[in-house]
Parts: C-alpha cells; sequence; structure tokens
C-alpha cells in the first residue's frame, strides 16, 4: 500500500516551478513497481485533416476519464498521475490497479472504434523496464494554480514508454464490448471555442523538448523563464479566462458528448441535458455557485504539462510570439531544444465534472488540431535530424 499511495504522499512543491527545477533533490524516484500506461490515437493526424478535431480531443479526455472513474471506484483515494495529450494521455499506475485499468482502456478502445472508427493503441511498460534501458523517471508535484497541483516529470521514461508502445502496436483479437465496463461519468464538452481577451491575441499550442535528457533541468528553467519575461505569469497567458467562456446549447454539441460517453443512443440523455445547457446561461449569469464555478474553471484547467517535455497552450500578442520563436530557434540551432508549435485562433476545452463545488477537472487544447498540429510539426524536424 506504501507504494499504491506514492504519488498520494508526493509533498506539493509551491516553488515557482523555475526554482523547483534548479534541484533534483526535489525530485523522487518513480516505485519500480509501478507502469508508465500509454493511450494513444493512431493516425489522429489524418483525422484532424480529415475535421474530426473534436472527435480526437473527446477521445483523449474520455481515456483519461474512464481511468479516474475506475481508480476512484477503488475507494481507496488513491491519487494517480496523468497527462492530457490532445490525442491520447499518459498515466503512471501502481501495480495493483494496473490490471483493472488496462481491462477499462482495452475496453474503452472496442467502444471508441464502434463510435469513431478511431484506432485506439493502448499498452503500458513497468517502470523497472525503462530504468533498466537507462532512461531516467523522476516526479515531483506542483501547485500550478490555486486549486490545481500538477505532476512535474524529468527524464525520457514516458516518451520512451510511448515509442516503445506505438513500436509494438497490435490491434485486439478480442472485440468483444462489456458496457459494463464503460464508465464516463461526469464527461461534459459543452463550450464554444474560447478566444483571448483582445482581439490581436493568439492561441500558442506549444511542445518542447530538451535533446538532452541530462539537460533538461537547466533547459526548461531557461524557457520558462524566458516566457515569463515575455508573456507574463501564467495567469496571464492562461487561455481559459471565466468572462471568455459561453455555452453551446446546440444539440450536434451534446450528441457527439453522447457518442463518446455512452455505449448507445438515449434521447432521453439529449432532451434532458438540451434543456440543462440552456438552464445554464441563467445558472452561470445569475447564481452566486455558478459564478463560483466559472472562476475555477481557470484554476483547474490543464494547459501547462511537464512530461518530460513542456507541453503547453497560451495566449499571446503576435509581436511577442514572434521574439519568443526567435529564442526557440536561437536555442534549436546550438541542439539545446527541438519544438513544435501551432498558433490559432481559439482554444478548446472538455471537461470532467463529478462535483460543480469541489471536483471537476478541465483540459484543454488549440483548434486546428492544437497540440496534434504542432506535434506533426515536430516530428518532421526529428525525422530531418535523423537523416
Amino acid at each position: 500500500m506504501k507504494n499504491t499511495k506514492f504519488y498520494n504522499e508526493l509533498k506539493i512543491s509551491k516553488k515557482p516551478l523555475a526554482e523547483l527545477l534548479a534541484n533534483e533533490s526535489n525530485f523522487l524516484e518513480v516505485p519500480q513497481s509501478w507502469h508508465v500506461v500509454v493511450v494513444d490515437i493512431q493516425n489522429s493526424t489524418r483525422a484532424v485533416i480529415n475535421g474530426n478535431h473534436h472527435e480526437v480531443n473527446l477521445t483523449a479526455t474520455g481515456s483519461i476519464i474512464s481511468v479516474l472513474n475506475t481508480v476512484r471506484k477503488f475507494k481507496q483515494n488513491i491519487e494517480i498521475p496523468y497527462f492530457f495529450g490532445g490525442d491520447g494521455a499518459t498515466f503512471l499506475i501502481p501495480d495493483s490497479l494496473l490490471n483493472r485499468v488496462i481491462n477499462v482502456l482495452h475496453n474503452y478502445s472496442i467502444h471508441i472504434k464502434r463510435k469513431t472508427k478511431l484506432i485506439l493503441r493502448v499498452g503500458h511498460v513497468p517502470v523497472k523496464h525503462l530504468l533498466a534501458k537507462q532512461c531516467q523517471l523522476k516526479i515531483a508535484k506542483h501547485q500550478l494554480t490555486q486549486k490545481l497541483a500538477i505532476p512535474i516529470i524529468l527524464g525520457n521514461g514516458l516518451h520512451k514508454a510511448e515509442e516503445m508502445i506505438k513500436a509494438n502496436f497490435k490491434e485486439l483479437s478480442n472485440t468483444e464490448f462489456n458496457e459494463s465496463l464503460l464508465n464516463l461519468e461526469g464527461m461534459e464538452c459543452r463550450w464554444e471555442e474560447v478566444n483571448p481577451e483582445q482581439n490581436k491575441a493568439k492561441v500558442v499550442c506549444l511542445l518542447l523538448d530538451a535533446v538532452e535528457e541530462k539537460a533538461q533541468q537547466d533547459v526548461y528553467r531557461q524557457v520558462l523563464t524566458k516566457m515569463d519575461d515575455i508573456f507574463g505569469t501564467f495567469t496571464d497567458r492562461q487561455p481559459i479566462k471565466s468572462e471568455k467562456l459561453k455555452l453551446d446549447a446546440s444539440l450536434n454539441k451534446i450528441w457527439e458528448e453522447m457518442k463518446i460517453s455512452l455505449a448507445r443512443k438515449n434521447w432521453l440523455y439529449i432532451i434532458k441535458n438540451w434543456i440543462k445547457t440552456n438552464i445554464g446561461h441563467a445558472y452561470f449569469s445569475l447564481s452566486k455557485s455558478g459564478k463560483q464555478y466559472l472562476k475555477q474553471i481557470g484554476q483547474l484547467s490543464h494547459s501547462f504539462m511537464l512530461d518530460g517535455m513542456i507541453n503547453t497552450i497560451f495566449t499571446a500578442d503576435q509581436d511577442k510570439i514572434d521574439v519568443f520563436i526567435d529564442f526557440l530557434n536561437q536555442l534549436e540551432s546550438e541542439h539545446k531544444i527541438i519544438y513544435g508549435i501551432h498558433i490559432t485562433h481559439a482554444s478548446v476545452m472538455s471537461c470532467y465534472v463529478l462535483d460543480r463545488k469541489t471536483s471537476h477537472s478541465h483540459f484543454v487544447d488549440g483548434t486546428e488540431g492544437g497540440y496534434t498540429s504542432a506535434a506533426k510539426m515536430l516530428k518532421v524536424k526529428r525525422k530531418a535530424n535523423a537523416l
């Protein structure tokens, strides 16, 4: 049980992230008995090009909700670190939960193929195998906002696991769907695209990797410090602002949500949630609890991750973005980093809401492919560098 509660027991650091990264002693080794679990949509770039970005985003969100609901029903208050990737997700799972989680995700992949035709690659790699391959995998818990603490990873362990799982993936031979294993309670996605506060501002989706694993601390500190200098604090550049949130009560929006969250069509679900969403306009604008929920959304939005790489979405004016890109290009020319970037007009958000007062999470991506489009640029650069 001590290893199972490893992440629960990590002390939350309230230091600025650059300061946390300054000292490797702030990080602990992930227990060797744990596993890296990866969920990834095959050919997600093609799906985005074909106009299915919303479907891709919902599918990735659903994988996280499936796992969190599985862990929650274990009823031992176990926290697990996870990372949203736009077209997939990565988890660190204790051995005691592994079989349950993998069974649920395999079943979810069958559901997704039935509903969307998307192929989900699901796999896991023991942490001890990654360490045997000389991959580092260290973790800390960082207070990103007043209400959100996130895992921070040093080392290439998670990305090595993803590489191994993609390379060895084979579709399931058993495609029998078990409806009782599908649990997407709390899935919601009824917000319109979120535009930046200023008309000239853009939404930036950035993936950035240090070329040398041992240089991650110094490189990421340098990049994060530069971002603060150019764009202001994390709160300043946060893409989700409560005053910019508008509900989308269209039947199509609720239909897309239902397609992922339920095993079969349910007209009562559509009607009930259409009514709730329309009432929501008044709830969020007039009631004290509704206004409080809106304020919390920005605080509980996942728009920054460090999973061995920097993954972040933020808003900025184009002139400042240009300065930042010049800085990134300089680091890239010095062979310190490799990066992919996608600049777009708005962000999109999918949600996991169990309780509007205390228990909700929000997963942020950019329009026009967001992280997936940034990853496409990153892959092209890596391929070129490998030649």
